[in-house]
This record gives structure tokens, sequence and C-alpha cells, in this order.
């Protein structure tokens, strides 16, 4: 895609026109699909997308970028059935297996999320935000020093991935570390992260 916004018109144009030549062409659909994306044509996207699966069933990319238009409208069931055809699609592919455990954390379902999270961490061990997905699921279980574990491994390979920082400072303040708990919220803040203000609440009464 052009690397510029001001150009996205005209390679939207561009697209339709080989698309107009060669109507079959599903990789085609799909960057206009992209493009409107990038317009945030939430509608323009997904008739994109239809039409690149219509031409190449097995498109797994496609049916992600759809689930994530379902996401967009608060649709949790259609992003599953999406990325569940993504993942029936391609074998071994790990983005549709983190966006389905997305959905069952957003559901409070921690045990299904670590299944598909522990396939996409088999299929991309460096997985980065399948991994803090996984810790987030160990906390909702209360699995507190799994939790913990996951995120100091994913602090230790990233230094600057935030969300594993506001994860680890979650856990902390579980275990009752709640200087280590401010520590590590501050770090996620610095980072970057809007930690809850709730949270922030929560730790400055802690700490008196």
């Amino acid at each position: 895609m052009k690397a510029h916004y001001d150009d996205i018109d005209e390679y939207i144009a561009d697209l339709k026109a080989e698309i107009a030549v060669n109507e079959k062409c599903a990789n085609h659909y799909y960057n206009l699909g992209l493009a409107f994306l990038s317009k945030r044509d939430f509608v323009a996207a997904e008739e994109a997308f239809l039409a690149s699966l219509r031409n190449s069933p097995h498109l797994a990319e496609a049916y992600v970028q759809l689930g994530g238009i379902c996401l967009e409208r608060g649709d949790l069931e259609g992003c599953l059935r999406y990325n569940e055809e993504a993942a029936g699609s391609r074998a071994k592919f790990s983005i549709p297996q983190s966006n389905i455990a997305f959905v069952h954390l957003q559901r409070g379902e921690p045990d299904k999320a670590i299944q598909a999270l522990q396939k996409a961490l088999k299929w991309d061990p460096d997985f980065i935000q399948a991994k803090n997905a996984l810790a987030t699921a160990y906390f909702m279980k209360r699995e507190l020093d799994t939790a913990e574990r996951l995120c100091r491994e994913i602090i230790d390979q990233q230094p600057a991935f935030a969300p594993a920082w506001n994860n680890l400072a979650l856990t902390l303040f579980e275990e009752g570390r709640v200087d280590e708990a401010q520590e590590a919220a501050d770090k996620a803040r610095s980072l970057g992260f809007d930690v809850p203000q709730g949270f922030l609440e929560e730790l400055a009464a802690a700490r008196g």
C-alpha cells in the first residue's frame, strides 16, 4: 500500500481498474479491502474482503480482516466465527488463534482462551501479544505465579512492551506486593499504556 494517505484514493482507483480487467483476482480485492480499512470505510472493506473470498475461499487473511471488522462493530460472535474460518483455512496460522482467544477472554472464558493461545504460541513462540493474552488468562484464573512468570518472560524479551508491565502490576497487586505493583504500573504508563484509573486509585489507597 502507498505510504502517504494523500495517495490512497488514487491507489483505490488503480485497484478498481485492475479488478475491472481481472475480476477473479482475490489479491486485488484483498488489497482493496486493506485500502478501505485505512480510510476506516468498514462497509466497503467488508464488501472487498467478501469478494476476495468468493474468488479464493481459503484466503485466511481475509477471514481475519472480516473478524476485525466485526470487532469494530462489537460483534464478538462474528469475530469468533470468522477467525475460526481463518484457522480452518490455513493450518498453523497463529493470528486467528490469538483472536479467538481474545473473544473468549472478553466472554470470561479463560480456559478456552488458553487452549487457543497455546496453539498460537506453539506455531509462533515469539508472538508477544499472544503470550501477554495468556498471562491475562492465567490472571483471570487466579493462577498468579504463572501469570507473573509469563509477564516477566515478555519483559525480558521486549522490555518496552507496555501491556506486559500493566499485567505484571495487576498480578503483583493481587499478590499483595503493592510497592512492586506501583513500580510496574508506573513503568507501563511511562511507556504509553493507559493504566485504568480505578486500578491506580486502588494502588494509591493500598499504599496509604
